[in-house]
């Protein structure tokens, strides 16, 4: 019965992945000279994972390409050769080529083979080249076997660890001539045969210049689960002019990743099935597990009440306590589910160590990035989307934010600029913080770019959050001159409509000179919000709470309108519009009198509104239901939700109920629930 390997492609290009992300930091913590020896260890094994993975699925362009990284590597871990600048930017313009071939074997597409080729030859370059490290001159020899006889005897129970004495004898094929003799003395009868054991032994011979390293770095794997003898056939010495000559690597074969179209339909489904993967924490199942056994128990009582010949009294009162159990442990049952697809936010993170070594070599800066709150927890959806937001910002602060070193300098101020990332919880949400020790926001020439733009006139009187609020408005930038880093006033406005999608806010602080923070609030999740209830008529809406400063009976002095159009209402020194929700969503209305009526305010991107509404019916947590998958978009609609009595109730979505008013636009259509 043959496997079906493609079945394991998907966790292997996950572990790829990470193994390329440790890479990466490891490459830049070497770049800013930390003392640390495990760092090139850290590299080494992910390269060497990669390579060994690859190998095993048949995509030789990657493992070949892998494998004159290792032997680079392993010249610097076993301090043969001197770990530069030159070669740490050579490894990690070689990480990304690895992962845009990693990338094209998992989507069944072309990589660009050109450009592999290309790096593979500055690779097998700089290995060719003198080592540069300090050693004696008689290190430039170093005993060479003629060949090796392996005596391979796997335990048992060698198979259920992962390994594959397959793939380790294809790994040292590449080494050399590869010559192997299977003993299957120990091959039971079918009948007790278990397809998990391993029964097989072998010996081996080896044949080429290969180092007794090379064979025991294969053989670690299965280290304790064998018994392994490893004895040379002849020893000679021989110049080491070729650190890679053991690698059957050609340069000139033009590598390709193109699945048979089988394959490919095959790995698309993988790839569709793999983007909503997520790996959890078994401390997180194990809860989930144990919350599940509490319902069982608990449905169990509950359905003992129609066996029990009992005294009405006594069966409520166990169905009182039966129900009370259902439901703390369905709370807990939730609130479990919820944490399995929260992930620290290093996940958004940890792209931004690469981001800023590139942009600062390019732009000329010296840059230290701090990061912090790594372990920050937050739902795998929001995580995917504030990824490109979080990204535009620091980028905005590589360029504009942080003064060259001259600068820097004659401001008095450490030539090396700092961006700090932070993330901490608060309340319900989850806060992110993107500060710099820049120059800071220019508010007066913003104002004044403002003003010949005639977003504010020359008499209106506007606060600094106003002012720094402007640079958030479509095509508005300061930039005296366009770069492919930032410059054309496209992108902040993206920014904050993302961040609003999600149901979140941004706000700036900047001071002239200092520096500029950059404060984000995001919800935890997007599948539960905390939600006030109101009703309008028969109808019953929900609008988050998050977006609600308070609520109010309307006092008529404090009423007022603007041209006879707009309805406003004095609150707080502020004159702020009325949304009449009834006229809004074209329904029912008990009294469409405003004095003495209730009026819910709301706020979203500082803009504040009343909501005139007819009844609060209390607070709960609902789940979003998506009106896209179940219905049609609704602007001012975010989602609907089912509540306890069945009926359908519509979420308000805060910020386009302020834009519909604002804008006059005809009133959306919503089927109500009730």
């Amino acid at each position: 019965m043959s496997i079906d390997i493609t079945q394991f492609h998907q966790a292997f290009f996950e572990e790829s992945f990470e193994g390329l992300e440790t890479m990466e930091s490891a490459l830049l913590a070497l770049g800013q000279e930390v003392d640390d020896p495990d760092l090139i260890n850290q590299i080494f094994r992910a390269a060497h994972s990669i390579k060994g993975g690859s190998g095993t699925f048949g995509f030789t362009a990657v493992a070949g390409f892998t494998h004159v990284m290792e032997t680079l590597l392993d010249e610097m871990r076993d301090g043969r050769r001197t770990i530069t600048a030159d070669a740490i930017e050579l490894l990690l313009e070689s990480g990304d080529v690895l992962r845009g071939m990693l990338e094209a074997a998992r989507d069944s597409a072309e990589f660009d083979a050109d450009h592999v080729t290309a790096v593979q030859a500055r690779l097998e370059e700089m290995l060719g080249s003198d080592s540069g490290a300090d050693a004696p001159e008689t290190q430039t020899t170093a005993p060479v076997e003629a060949g090796w006889e392996i005596h391979f005897l796997p335990m048992p129970h060698l198979l259920k660890t992962g390994n594959d004495p397959v793939r380790m004898f294809r790994e040292l094929a590449t080494l050399g001539e590869l010559q192997a003799e299977v003993d299957s003395a120990r091959l039971p009868t079918l009948t007790d045969f278990d397809p998990e054991e391993c029964y097989l032994s072998w010996q081996l011979t080896l044949k080429g210049e290969v180092t007794r390293a090379q064979i025991d770095e294969i053989f670690e794997w299965v280290d304790g689960d064998c018994e392994l003898d490893i004895q040379p056939l002849d020893s000679v010495a021989e110049p080491t002019d070729q650190p890679g000559a053991g690698a059957s690597v050609d340069p000139d074969a033009k590598p390709s990743l193109k699945a048979a179209p089988e394959q490919a339909e095959r790995r698309k489904g993988e790839r569709r099935s793999g983007d909503s993967s997520i790996r959890v924490n078994i401390e997180k199942i194990d809860e989930l597990i144990n919350m599940v056994g509490e319902l069982v128990i608990t449905q169990s009582m509950l359905g003992q009440f129609g066996d029990v010949e009992s005294g009405h009294d006594i069966q409520l009162e166990k169905l009182r306590d039966g129900l009370s159990d259902l439901e703390r442990n369905t709370r807990e049952l939730q609130e479990s589910v919820m944490r399995i697809r929260m992930l620290p936010i290093s996940f958004a993170f940890n792209r931004f160590p690469r981001l800023v070594h590139d942009l600062s070599n390019k732009l000329g800066k010296k840059i230290e990035l701090k990061m912090s709150g790594e372990s920050t927890e937050l739902d795998k959806t929001v995580m995917e989307k504030i990824g490109d937001p979080l990204v535009h910002l620091v980028r905005n602060s590589l360029d504009h934010g942080i003064e060259n070193p001259d600068e820097r300098i004659a401001a008095g101020k450490p030539e090396t600029g700092t961006i700090h990332l932070n993330a901490y919880h608060q309340g319900g949400n989850v806060v992110i913080e993107i500060s710099d020790d820049g120059r800071g926001l220019d508010r007066d020439r913003i104002l004044a770019k403002a003003r010949d733009n005639g977003l504010i006139s020359d008499q209106e009187h506007v606060s600094d959050k106003q002012i720094f609020d402007l640079v958030y408005r479509p095509g508005f930038s300061t930039a005296e001159s366009v770069s492919d880093v930032s410059g054309r006033g496209v992108g902040m406005d993206v920014v904050r409509r993302n961040i609003a999608d999600l149901g979140g806010s941004i706000e700036t602080r900047s001071e002239t000179g200092k520096g500029t923070t950059i404060i984000i609030r995001l919800p935890l999740t997007l599948a539960i919000v905390e939600g006030q209830l109101v009703r309008v008529s028969d109808q019953t809406f929900v609008v988050p709470l998050l977006s609600i400063i308070e609520s109010l009976q309307i006092c008529g002095p404090q009423m007022g309108d603007i041209s006879g159009k707009a309805e406003v209402y004095r609150f707080r020194e502020d004159y702020i519009p009325i949304i009449r929700l009834y006229e809004l969503f074209g329904v029912c209305s008990d009294s469409k009198e405003l004095e003495g009526g209730l009026l819910v305010i709301i706020e979203s991107d500082g803009r504040k509104a009343g909501v005139f509404v007819d009844d609060l019916l209390g607070q709960q947590q609902v789940v979003i239901k998506s009106l896209e998958t179940n219905f049609h978009p609704v602007e001012g609609v975010s989602g609907a939700t089912i509540l306890g009595n069945g009926t359908v109730a519509m979420i308000l979505d805060v910020a386009g109920l302020i834009r519909l008013s604002q804008m006059g636009k005809p009133r959306p259509q919503v089927v109500g629930g009730n």
